[in-house]
C-alpha cells in the first residue's frame, strides 16, 4: 500500500503539502495540486481518514438529509453541496428519511455517532414532534436547513423564493388567458407549501379571479366545477396531478392548463410538454454547504443566522399555452 511520503516523493512535493491538497486547510497553488492529485491517481493512494480523525477529533465529512433521492430535484441539490464540500476537503454522506419524521431522527443521532461535523437537512414532511428541532439546534452541531425551514426555530437555511416563484407560474397562467385556476399543494404544515400557496393568492389578490385550494377527481370529472388550470407546488403533486386528469380523460393543455414546480422527468418522455417553475437545486445544495462550512471553520466568522432565497426561473412549454 502507498504511503504519503511515496506520493509526495513522486510529485517532487514535501509531505505537508501532500496533506494540505488532501484536506484543504492550506491554500495551494494548482500547479502543486495538480502534481499531487496526479501522484495520487499513479499510486492509486487512499488517505487513512479514520486515523486522521481519531488524532485531530475531525472527520471531515458532512452528512445531507433529504426526503426521497428518486425524486428528480434531490440529486441536484447533492450534486452542488457534495461538489462545494470537496472543494473545501471535505466529503459528504448522503441519505433519505422517506419523508418520516421517526427516520430523520434517527439518521441525525447515527450521523451524530459517526462525528460528522455538520449537517443540512430538508425536513420531512411528516409533522416532527414539538421541541425535536429546537433540540437539535440546542447540540451545537453545524446545521442548514434546505427547501422545507422551520418555522419560528432560529437555523441557517437556503431555499427558493417561494412566494415569488408560485406568484410567478400562477401570473403566467392569468397572462396566457387562464380565468379558473385551482392550486394543488403538498402538505401544508411545511413553510414552503405554505408560501407557495400565499404567492398564488398574491397573483389572483383583486384580479377578480376564482382561486380553488382543493382538487378531486369528482370535481375534474364535471365540466360545471373543472378548473381551467392547474398550480402544482411539487413534482410528486404534479404527477398525482396529471395521473388524475388521465383518468378522467382529460388532457393538458386541450382541458386544462398546467404549470408545476420541479421538473417532472426528461422533457422529451412528457407530450406535450411542461411548464415548469424551475428551482436552482444546484445552488441551492452547493450554498448551503458553503454557509455550512462557514460555521464549521468560523473563518470567515459568521454573524447571526444566513436566510437565502434564491429565485426560481420559468420555463414556458406547451401545457400552458393561450387559451
Amino acid at each position: 500500500m502507498p504511503t504519503i511520503k511515496e506520493v509526495a516523493d513522486l510529485a517532487g512535493v514535501s509531505v505537508g503539502t501532500v496533506s494540505h491538497v488532501i484536506t484543504g486547510t492550506v491554500p495551494v497553488s494548482h500547479s502543486l495540486k495538480e502534481k499531487v492529485n496526479a501522484a495520487i491517481r499513479t499510486l492509486d493512494y487512499h488517505p487513512n481518514h479514520v486515523a486522521r480523525s481519531l488524532k485531530t477529533s475531525r472527520t471531515r465529512t458532512l452528512g445531507i438529509i433529504v426526503p426521497d433521492m428518486t425524486i428528480s430535484f434531490y440529486p441536484q441539490v447533492i450534486h452542488g453541496a457534495e461538489t462545494a464540500a470537496r472543494e473545501r476537503g471535505y466529503s459528504l454522506i448522503a441519505v433519505n428519511s422517506l419523508e418520516s419524521a421517526d427516520r430523520q431522527s434517527e439518521l441525525i443521532s447515527l450521523m451524530r455517532s459517526q462525528q460528522v461535523e455538520g449537517i443540512l437537512l430538508v425536513i420531512a414532511s411528516a409533522p416532527m414532534p414539538v421541541g425535536h428541532m429546537s433540540r437539535l439546534v440546542e447540540t451545537g452541531i453545524p446545521l442548514v436547513c434546505l427547501d422545507r425551514v422551520p418555522d419560528d426555530i432560529p437555523v441557517d437555511s437556503v431555499s427558493v423564493d417561494d412566494e415569488a416563484a408560485a406568484k410567478m407560474g400562477t401570473d403566467h397562467l392569468r397572462e396566457r388567458g387562464y380565468s379558473k385556476i385551482a392550486i394543488v399543494t403538498g402538505p401544508l404544515h411545511l413553510r414552503n407549501e405554505q408560501r407557495r400557496l400565499e404567492g398564488y393568492r398574491q397573483s389572483l389578490r383583486g384580479e377578480g379571479i376564482v382561486w380553488e385550494e382543493s382538487m378531486c377527481r369528482e370535481r375534474l370529472r364535471d365540466a360545471s366545477t373543472r378548473p381551467d388550470a392547474l398550480l402544482c407546488t411539487n413534482g410528486p403533486t404534479a404527477l398525482s396531478a396529471l395521473r388524475g386528469m388521465r383518468d378522467c380523460g382529460l388532457k393538458t393543455p386541450d382541458d386544462i392548463g398546467f404549470v408545476t414546480f420541479d421538473e417532472l422527468t426528461v422533457e422529451d418522455l412528457f407530450t406535450p410538454a411542461i411548464t415548469t417553475i424551475v428551482q436552482p437545486a444546484y445552488e441551492i445544495g452547493s450554498r448551503a454547504a458553503g454557509i455550512l462550512l462557514d460555521r464549521i471553520s468560523e473563518s470567515p466568522r459568521v454573524e447571526g443566522f444566513r436566510t437565502v432565497r434564491l429565485p426560481a426561473a420559468l420555463k414556458i412549454r406547451e401545457s400552458s399555452r393561450s387559451v
